[in-house]
């Protein structure tokens, strides 16, 4: 118990000043400004052309507002939206509407092989020519400065040369709305952060890589560069996936928050939540028995130990344990205040913690029944 009250400890000192400063919720690509009025309309000439590609799988629920946001956007130069309607069996491709810049594209069957979002992002990007893609889910709806910003990032000096970033995703803002959601949703954007610490992702000399995948600007000459999405054609978490290929091909990528975009999907009860870590959370371990057993302890140090050791301990144990809990507690703050929640919450991370290492455990245990998390009426990661 004292190897474990003075290690608790140590771990907490070094992932509040040592790992990355994940915890500061940061950075946060700043809104381009509304242009001048002008007497006259003025040509949308100026700015390079964008393809945005939309994969959606019965999403009636969501995509007419997400359709609308993006054909809103006021970005001065060409765009196109391409939305893959990825075998729907519900209205989504009715729901989308009509426009002159948008393309509704009817899936084909999937291949052997292939995951069924990324063979929809697929025939988006090979339907469209213009040298950025934007790969955008399709329940995320962008405020109509949101595309400019992503571009004047992508289109800026990379942050140690000369070159330019390849590849710009944001953390959008994510539905916060049910007690599910609020106990939950914030907790995952900060385990999300301390797995990928944003600034050692975005630092070209770390090996440190990942993208969230409701916002992911790409060069197409970078997609070419990796091999096409066909690189990454069976990745479950095809935005990590697809980041990491960049970055290995030696292209700058950046990662940050956004306040211009933000999910409107749903996740109004506990089970919701409980399937959307589970369908991904034993993938992310690479299906190794190993990594999860090093996954729980390391979690049960971090998190129950200390919690413990504060509620149980005595003399100086007890004091690693609550200077180790008030570590967690600080560095929870920040992502809190992104989502409007009261310090409160941070008593409960110690409970939400134990709730994401049990989906885990699940996800696992899915996958070894060979049953697999289902999502849009698909099975993903059975044995």
């Amino acid at each position: 118990m004292a190897v474990l009250s003075v290690l608790c400890l140590a771990v907490w000192t070094y992932l509040l000043f040592g790992h990355g400063r994940y915890w500061l919720s940061r950075p946060e690509l700043a809104p381009e400004p509304a242009p001048e009025p002008v007497p006259e309309p003025a040509p949308r000439s100026a700015g390079s052309a964008v393809d945005v590609v939309v994969p959606a799988r019965d999403e009636a629920d969501t995509i007419a507002p997400v359709v609308a946001s993006l054909l809103a956007q006021d970005y001065p130069g060409p765009l196109q939206i391409f939305l893959v309607d990825d075998n729907s069996t519900d209205a989504t491709a009715e729901r989308a509407g009509a426009a002159a810049n948008l393309t509704i594209l009817k899936g084909r069957p999937k291949p052997p092989g292939w995951s069924g979002k990324m063979w929809a992002v697929s025939q988006g990007v090979a339907a469209g020519r213009a040298p950025l893609v934007l790969l955008t889910d399709a329940d995320i709806v962008h405020d109509p400065r949101h595309l400019s910003s992503l571009v004047t990032k992508i289109e800026a000096p990379a942050a140690a040369g000369s070159t330019s970033t390849d590849l710009v995703s944001e953390m959008v803002r994510l539905n916060c709305a049910s007690l599910a959601e609020r106990a939950l949703v914030p907790a995952f954007v900060y385990f999300f952060q301390m797995l990928y610490p944003f600034m050692r992702v975005n630092d070209p000399r770390s090996r440190v890589a990942a993208a969230a995948g409701g916002t992911v600007l790409v060069r197409r000459e970078a997609l070419e560069r990796i091999g096409g999405i066909d690189a990454i054609k069976g990745a479950l978490i095809d935005d990590v996936a697809l980041a990491k290929a960049v970055k290995k091909s030696g292209g700058a990528i950046f990662l940050g928050h956004s306040r211009l975009a933000a999910s409107v999907r749903p996740y109004p009860r506990f089970a919701d939540i409980w399937r959307m870590i589970s369908r991904t959370a034993f993938t992310q371990l690479r299906y190794s028995a190993s990594m999860l057993v090093l996954t729980v302890l390391a979690l049960t140090l971090v998190w129950l130990v200390p919690a413990g050791l504060a509620a149980f301990g005595h003399g100086w144990q007890r004091a690693c344990g609550i200077a180790a809990c008030s570590l967690a507690a600080i560095s929870y703050l920040p992502t809190l205040r992104r989502y409007g929640r009261t310090p409160v919450w941070v008593i409960a991370l110690p409970v939400i913690a134990v709730f994401y290492m049990a989906a885990t455990l699940g996800s696992a245990l899915d996958h070894w029944r060979g049953t697999g998390a289902r999502w849009k009426n698909r099975s993903y990661g059975g044995g």
